[in-house]
């Protein structure tokens, strides 16, 4: 599939969304486009690796008929295969095709079998060990809720149209690279967070900084064992890290709302990862850790800025916080998340996590956990500050730090990006050319007036651990000389012109009629 064809696809569904979703919040009406491209995915999916295992029988599956003892049993050996091989299941009635071609039939009402499929999707994997990846999916598209309609023929007549449009997009999946897919997936949950103001920051890292996060993580690799994200939101960081090497082993994050979760496990099956090869949990990641005695290779992260949580005394006995000596405020949860993700960082794996520029300057128990990094740990490896209005519901200027445990240096180095963005009319954004020179100042550590500072640990201490970036990177510019001699001699040249030019005022409001002003 050419960029073109790409863009088309990916224009004709949010066209959909945009069309169908009414007076609808953009928020609300995304968790029903996505489950439904979701749901024709999956049932595309499947109708291709039956007929592909059928074929030398010349068996078509959506011809099985599922009354009959011989189509029943043939559809028992399928279900095996696919389980196993995909994750899940469906009927050849219960494809997508099928059901958005029923629900086109006069009088048709294809709410209640629908609700039933997406049941049955679920169901079709208990026992499995693809049960986790499926359990409770679909449970954001309420086809009850009254946000669809206020009768029950509205909501059907919203969701066959729904159906209608999507069954005419042909998702090329038997041709296509597997991410085309996925990536108008992230293209739509890109669009529904633009429109979606503060609550877009749960579930959605701007490209561009997932894209300046990847590439520091994945520096001088071309294939990672794994990759973290404690806080994972709709998973699209993480699958930005893929994007970045040849392959990667097996992903694991953890997100606490429940929404969100549900939207991360489809983001990384449409991007065709395996469900044996992610391993995602639902619930507080400070509260209630779900990878407890895991190492990760790489891990990224765009924690909510600024949290709240219960900093307990039972924590200061927990292995990710005891060696710090202090808690990170219960207001200001930033560094709790960076001693968790320290703690699951594996001895030579690459640490990037996005925070509030407030994160390197603040004092108190703060100030004690980044000396204790830096001066008893020497982990810290960079700090890069972002430019202002970048990241959606909120225009705090932001900053990126990097850990390494194994670093080989006992320099720090700072990058002031804070210019390098392009102005939006609501929101500031990225290109190309400023990720890769943002990028680029990482990778190859230099020194570049008002751009970037090696500045040693020594440094660091003198400036008691404060790592507010002007401090080390000057960006200070002067102000272009003013020759006043030149502009005294302008100023008396308009003197010298000024009563001719009263006399002319004069003669234009004498023939106007007008009072002169002069």
């Amino acid at each position: 599939m050419t960029d073109e064809q790409k863009q088309r696809l990916e224009k004709a569904l949010w066209g959909i969304a945009n069309t169908l979703r009414g007076k609808m919040n953009a928020d609300e009406f995304r968790d029903y486009i996505l489950g439904f491209i979701f749901y024709k995915y999956l049932s595309e999916r499947l109708h291709l690796y039956a007929d592909d295992a059928l074929k030398e029988d010349g068996i078509v599956f959506a011809d099985i008929d599922e009354k009959t003892p011989e189509g029943q049993e043939l559809l028992a050996a399928v279900q095996d295969a696919t389980t196993e091989a995909l994750g899940y299941f469906l009927k050849p009635s219960e494809l997508f095709s099928a059901v958005a071609a029923r629900s086109r039939q006069p009088g048709a009402f294809v709410l209640p079998e629908l609700a039933t499929i997406l049941g049955n999707i679920e169901r079709s994997t208990m026992g499995t060990a693809s049960e986790d990846d499926f359990d409770h999916l679909f449970e954001d598209l309420d086809l009850t809720s009254t946000k669809l309609g206020r009768t029950e023929e509205a909501k059907n007549t919203l969701i066959s149209k729904i159906l209608t449009h999507l069954d005419e997009i042909d998702f090329r999946l038997e041709d296509a690279d597997s991410d085309v897919l996925g990536d108008a997936y992230e293209y739509l949950i890109g669009q529904f967070a633009s429109g979606a103001g503060k609550t877009a920051g749960e579930f959605y890292t701007p490209q561009a900084v997932s894209t300046i996060l990847a590439r520091i993580v994945t520096t001088g690799k071309e294939r990672l064992k794994s990759v973290y994200d404690p806080t994972c939101g709709s998973g699209s960081l993480l699958l930005r890290v893929a994007k970045e090497v040849r392959e990667v082993g097996d992903f694991y994050g953890q997100e606490m709302n429940r929404t969100t979760y549900n939207l991360a496990r489809m983001n990384m099956i449409l991007h065709g990862v395996h469900y044996r090869n992610f391993d995602l949990r639902q619930d507080d990641t400070l509260e209630t850790p779900m990878h407890d005695g895991m190492t990760f290779e790489a891990i990224v992260a765009n924690p909510p800025f600024s949290a709240h949580w219960s900093a307990k005394d039972l924590f200061k006995s927990d292995d990710r916080f005891a060696d710090y000596g202090k808690l990170a405020p219960k207001t200001k949860a930033d560094y709790a998340f960076v001693m968790h993700m320290l703690h699951h960082l594996d001895d030579k794996g690459v640490m990037a996590v996005v925070l509030p520029h407030g994160a390197l300057f603040r004092g108190g128990a703060e100030g004690v956990i980044r000396e204790y990094i830096i001066r008893e740990k020497n982990w810290l490896d960079a700090v890069i500050g972002l430019p202002a209005n970048i990241f959606y519901g909120t225009g705090i200027p932001t900053c990126i730090m990097v850990f390494k445990k194994c670093r080989e240096t006992e320099e720090v180095l700072f990058v002031d990006a804070s210019t390098e963005f392009q102005k939006g009319k609501n929101q500031n954004w990225l290109d190309e050319p400023n990720i890769d020179r943002i990028v680029d100042g990482f990778r190859d550590r230099v020194e570049i007036d008002r751009f970037s500072h090696l500045a040693t640990r020594e440094e660091i201490a003198v400036n008691d651990y404060n790592l507010n970036i002007p401090r080390y990177v000057d960006s200070y510019q002067e102000n272009e000389v003013v020759d006043l001699t030149a502009v005294t001699a302008a100023i008396r040249q308009v003197e010298v012109r000024m009563p001719e030019i009263d006399q002319n005022i004069r003669a234009f409001c004498d023939r106007l009629g007008l009072e002169a002003p002069v």
